[in-house]
């Protein structure tokens, strides 16, 4: 998995019911765009996140 700064991290919810939780990624802080990832939510609250395999990367358009 890898990202750069701006990209989306979409944390798909585990059970029936659960929402998926989004936020951007605000820093990578492992080699060559891999996690570990700082990430704000859309609550506002930051993390750092090892994504699992519930996770996916939307990575951001980026004009020429």
């Amino acid at each position: 998995m890898h990202a750069t700064v701006g990209d989306r991290l979409v944390v798909h919810g585990a059970v029936v019911g659960e929402h998926d939780k989004c936020g951007e990624i605000i820093e990578v802080r492992g080699v060559g765009g891999e996690p570990p990832f700082l990430v704000r939510f859309e609550d506002g609250h930051q993390a750092l996140v090892f994504p699992g395999p519930d996770a996916v990367i939307v990575h951001e358009h980026r004009g020429s």
